[in-house]
């Protein structure tokens, strides 16, 4: 193993740390082999297929009752109201950390203890495969790195990026309005000053500092060896510095992301390196490198700005025009599909794809149904819209139609019977899969904004009301319809191409699959009944024959040839 490895890696290397590749390679070969039996006790990951269904959910999504552990409370939950119907489940961070809902992480190496233990986690995995969040970009001020540096302990301050006086940051890209640095108090009084992309609490990483790489790959191989089956990398656009460029994207980033790679692939095939970059497309896009060395999955940010469009307009034109340009990527790489998750619908993504315009419309839909905006700063000292805080289901509606449980419910529908149709994995928020409604007091309670959409559930009460809330019950139903419809047709596959059709302004059509096992889905968007007389088939989720296709409102088909 490796031989193999420091020749793989070395080329890699050596773009970070040039005259070091050889070098570093041998360390990482050594790290690798220390844990590669722990890992290999976890057995193959098999492959995404067409019954992949992804869960985002925190940890601690759901409150337990008689004191038993979150983790504990969440596996019983989705045993109970899901079932196999979701494959995988996303744990949102689950180690201590100090701000940003488990984004600050102080400890790596822990599991939180008020979430459960290990053991919690072992048995989740039993009947899920897991996706864990590497957090890589940042750390916690309250870090034992940070710790270190602030009490002067030889190289520890090299973990850090440091204030440079001669370091341009005129065209670093911001996705917050906080200050890029912050200072900390060494012990001798003065103070240290570091880069902080995101807040005073996260303190960005130093990945020019060969050893902060190798710390950091320990910390993704010791996910691995815990079971982990899924990294999602976050905000890893942000992990290299370079004077004079943006600071995102950059060859180097790149260049950690196919290590990374390299790694898995070595130690546990079938592993997913999944990235997170709420950019626009192009750039997102840019982080399945070749199709088979970066990558296994990006986000697909430009999915839930364009379905809000295309039921806040009534239209289907600009959803159809992105969805016409997204092809297969490789046989091991492909797209991550999302319209809702802990965060916010991003509007990055929709650069280039609506107009100023269409993208007003949204902020006016999300401030009008009680949702929050939050902005960036530009390079110029201007702000921008960075993402919308809200309930996707909430945000779907418009203000007329939010008491309307049924309704809400059958837009919800709509829009993840498209979710569910793309090429790609889909992945559905905790949120959306039981319908809950925002939290708009938990967000100005705590000036987070992003809290309008964290609530945690209460497990007693959750069981009451997914059979007597409308809304609750609805959703649950209807979702738990399209995905036991879904894992049995092949024309699924995450892999298997998509061709979109233009039948109607109203109707987003594309065929998935091809030949025999082919899956014609078609969604109306809108209030009006669509006729489509030429359409027919045999409808997968209501299981029924059309010779020439009506949809009412908001009503979904996904056609075969079969009986």
């Amino acid at each position: 193993m490796t031989e193999p490895l420091v020749a793989r890696a070395t080329p890699l290397l050596e773009l970070l740390y040039p005259g070091r590749g050889p070098e570093v390679a041998e360390q990482l070969a050594t790290l690798v082999a220390t844990y590669a039996p722990a890992i290999s006790e976890q057995g193959p990951r098999t492959a995404p297929d067409h019954r992949t269904v992804l869960l985002i959910t925190y940890a601690d999504a759901v409150d337990p009752r008689d004191g038993g552990t979150p983790l504990a409370t969440l596996h019983r939950t989705l045993t109970q109201h899901v079932g196999d119907l979701v494959t995988d489940v996303h744990l949102l961070p689950m180690f201590p950390s100090t701000s940003d809902d488990g984004f600050a992480v102080s400890d790596h190496s822990r599991l939180d203890p008020q979430l459960g233990s290990w053991a919690d986690v072992a048995g989740l995995s039993t009947g899920y495969r897991l996706m864990f969040d590497f957090v890589a970009n940042h750390v916690s001020a309250s870090h034992p790195w940070v710790h270190a540096a602030l009490a002067g302990e030889p190289g520890a301050a090299a973990h850090f990026t440091t204030f440079d006086p001669g370091f341009d940051t005129n065209r670093v890209i911001r996705p917050r309005t906080s200050p890029l640095f912050h200072d900390y108090p060494r012990s001798d009084g003065s103070p240290l000053t570091l880069w902080t992309t995101f807040s005073a609490d996260q303190v960005d990483l130093n990945f020019a500092d060969p050893a902060t790489l190798l710390d950091l790959t320990e910390v993704l191989l010791s996910y691995l060896a815990r079971g982990a089956s899924s990294i999602r990398l976050d905000a890893i656009g942000f992990i290299w510095k370079t004077s004079g460029t943006t600071c995102m994207h950059l060859p180097e980033t790149h260049a950690v992301v196919k290590l990374w790679r390299l790694v898995v692939d070595q130690v546990r095939p079938g592993v997913q390196i999944v990235t997170e970059t709420n950019v626009p497309q192009a750039e997102n896009l840019s982080y399945f490198g070749a199709g088979t060395d970066e990558a296994h999955q990006v986000y697909q940010f430009a999915l839930p700005p364009l379905v809000l469009h295309t039921f806040v307009s009534g239209s289907v034109r600009a959803l159809t025009d992105w969805a016409d340009q997204i092809a297969p990527v490789s046989a091991s790489a492909t797209y991550l599909n999302f319209l809702a998750s802990h965060d916010g619908i991003g509007m990055r993504p929709a650069q280039g794809l609506l107009s100023a315009r269409d993208q007003e419309a949204l902020v006016l839909r999300v401030v009008e149904n009680g949702g929050l905006v939050s902005m960036k700063s530009n390079r110029d000292g201007t702000q921008d819209v960075y993402e919308l805080n809200i309930s996707y289901l909430d945000a779907l509606a418009s203000p007329s139609e939010l008491g309307r449980p049924e309704l809400v419910a059958c837009k919800a529908l709509a829009a993840h019977a498209i979710l569910l149709s793309l090429i790609g994995i889909p992945a559905i928020y905790y949120h959306s899969l039981f319908g809950s409604a925002g939290d708009p007091e938990a967000a100005h309670h705590s000036g987070i904004a992003r809290r309008i959409n964290r609530a945690h559930l209460d497990e007693d009460r959750l069981a009451e009301e997914v059979s007597t809330d409308p809304r609750r019950r609805s959703v649950l139903t209807g979702l738990k319809q399209l995905l036991d419809a879904r894992r049995g047709q092949p024309a699924f596959s995450p892999y298997s191409p998509q061709h979109v059709e233009r039948l109607d302004d109203r109707v987003f059509a594309l065929r998935r699959g091809e030949g025999a096992s082919e899956v014609r889905c078609l969604v109306n968007v809108t209030d009006q009944v669509v006729d489509l007389p030429d359409v027919s088939g045999y409808d997968v989720v209501g299981g029924a024959r059309h010779d020439g296709v009506r949809l009412p409102p908001y009503g979904y088909v996904w056609l075969t040839t079969g009986a």
